[in-house]
């Protein structure tokens, strides 16, 4: 080679081993595989009325903090309104990708259309937003299996068999928000497996409120819970009769109907409190099995699901696939939203400790 053409030689390799540089000292120097420092995810939740809100968020944020992500966390306080402005506020100061879990699923069509117009994906967190072609994914749990659960806690609990004759024991049933995809999902998976012991008489619902629209709360608040199951057994529990069963979407929900019944004087010998489920293994509701108040929770590590949400996050920002387990069963309405679904598990006084405490999801300092 003359010595023009290897001056030009030495030139571009310089360049190119100069680009090559460049490019490896603005990464992160993580396995997001992108400039995660110079990034923001908008992380858009609903509540702080619920504890497992709090910690969700907070766990999101650890651990989009340790890879070198920074964050932009809000919360709605329940107000749709609130949620829809913070979320487009959030596209507006150039966040990179959204992780929303929505006051209502229904009402973000207008925000999303905006996320996808400026080429801001979304990940629908434990619950899934409806109604727009404008959601990338969806991380969640099970939410049929977490209804599937909790009946079959009752069905065990009342020692129920299909083709038995046990009974007949009254059960109340409740549902959380109308607007929360997610209540379908538990409302299916408890019905479907309580309504054999309906149609054949072990169980009996005096109240007759038994379809989902008759029996959700708004905002999933538990004081509403209260005031419903304060009127039930006004109305439909006079003398001797007692409620033996109540389906109790969450811990929140729970604590209300508590409240309601230990007015009414269960919790006495003479009227044992009914059994109560829950779902979030929230603290509090803990302490409530463990007195012998609520009967079990669903338990949802919360933790499992924020390692999800920032994986797929990362997979998204660094241009690969997600990793998903259900590309089916979550149709909002407008498009099936492809998943990563997790197993939820149920908790009782048998085995709380092992489930919560072991595993550092409650301390035990905070336990009665």
């Amino acid at each position: 080679m003359h010595a023009g053409g290897a001056a030009r030689l030495r030139t571009v390799t310089l360049a190119v081993l100069t680009l090559s540089l460049t490019a490896a000292a603005t990464g992160c120097g993580n396995d997001s595989g992108g400039q995660s420092g110079e990034v923001t995810v908008g992380i858009a939740l609903p509540t702080t009325k619920q504890t497992r809100w709090i910690a969700d968020g907070n766990n999101m944020e650890k651990l989009f903090k340790e890879q070198g992500y920074k964050t932009d966390k809000q919360y709605a306080e329940d107000s749709v309104e609130k949620q829809v402005e913070q979320v487009e506020a959030m596209i507006d100061r150039g966040d990179k990708l959204l992780i929303i879990g929505a006051v209502d699923g229904f009402e973000l069509g207008d925000a999303l259309q905006k996320a996808s117009r400026a080429g801001v994906k979304v990940i629908a967190y434990d619950r899934l937003l409806l109604g727009s072609s404008n959601v990338d994914y969806y991380a969640s749990f099970n939410n049929y299996k977490v209804g599937e659960l909790q009946a079959r806690y009752i069905i065990d609990k009342l020692g129920l068999k299909k083709g038995g004759n046990a009974g007949p024991y009254n059960i109340e049933l409740f549902a959380g928000d109308a607007n929360d995809n997610n209540v379908r999902g538990f409302f299916s998976g408890a019905m479907d497996t309580l309504n054999p012991f309906i149609e054949d008489g072990q169980l009996e619902v005096p109240s007759k409120q038994t379809r989902l629209s008759q029996v959700t709360t708004f905002k999933w608040q538990a004081d509403i819970a209260q005031e419903t199951m304060t009127t039930r057994l006004n109305d439909f529990y006079k003398g001797s009769s007692t409620v033996d069963a109540i389906l109790a979407p969450n811990d929140g929900i729970a604590r209300g109907l508590i409240k309601a019944l230990k007015k009414d004087d269960y919790g006495t010998t003479a009227k044992p409190m009914p059994i109560i489920t829950g779902q979030d293994a929230e603290t509090e509701s803990v302490n409530e099995i463990i007195a012998g108040e609520q009967s079990m929770t669903v338990y949802k590590d919360t933790r499992k699901l924020a390692e999800v949400a920032v994986k797929m996050a990362q997979d998204i920002l660094s241009g690969k696939q997600p990793e998903i387990n259900d590309k089916t069963g979550n149709d909002n309405g407008n498009k099936v939203v492809p998943a990563y679904l997790l197993a939820p598990v149920s908790v009782d006084k048998s085995n709380y400790k092992k489930l919560l405490v072991d595993s550092g999801y409650i301390k035990a300092s905070d336990l009665d």
